[in-house]
């Protein structure tokens, strides 16, 4: 049962990836059913309402961080609910690791798209409506293939996982 608990974040993170890839955006229900993986993944880890709570400080935490990044627009509203929803798994003692990497992987990420842009002849393209959105310059860059990334390095480390693949 652990492993299939275990499953929910790593297939969601990917899902989450995918999504954001081909359509530019991360619905509301992708972040609820993050949230509700955990609830069910904390209680199965045995922890206890404490340790519960203050998970769900750290994600009150990055929602604030993340919408004050969303005003001027620097990231996306749903980019910020699944990052906020992410840090949900990762707890204070890994929220920083996981936007560490997610720092690391926003910026080579936006590289790849950046030189794909400039170097990759539109007219080449399949003109699939997902890559002909990547390729044009006025589109914003799906962040949340970054988040998930930085999501999946920093997950094997926290104590969710641990708890969980240990028992």
């Amino acid at each position: 049962m652990n492993a299939i608990v275990l499953a929910i974040f790593p297939i969601m993170m990917a899902f989450c990836a995918a999504y954001d890839l081909l359509t530019m955006r991360i619905p509301n229900w992708l972040s609820a059913v993050l949230i509700a993986g955990f609830l069910v993944a904390a209680l199965l880890a045995g922890f206890s309402w404490e340790t519960i709570g203050m998970h769900f400080v750290a994600f009150l935490i990055a929602l604030v961080v993340c919408f004050i990044l969303f005003i001027p627009g620097w990231i996306g509203g749903g980019d910020a609910k699944f990052a906020a929803s992410t840090v949900l798994w990762m707890g204070m003692s890994h929220a920083l690791s996981y936007f560490f990497y997610a720092a690391i992987a926003g910026g080579v990420f936006t590289l790849l798209i950046l030189v794909f842009r400039k170097f990759v002849n539109a007219t080449q393209l399949p003109k699939w409506d997902w890559l002909v959105k990547l390729h044009d310059p006025k589109v914003g860059v799906p962040y949340g293939v970054a988040l998930a990334i930085a999501a999946l390095l920093a997950f094997p480390s926290t104590n969710i996982f641990s708890a969980l693949a240990l028992s």
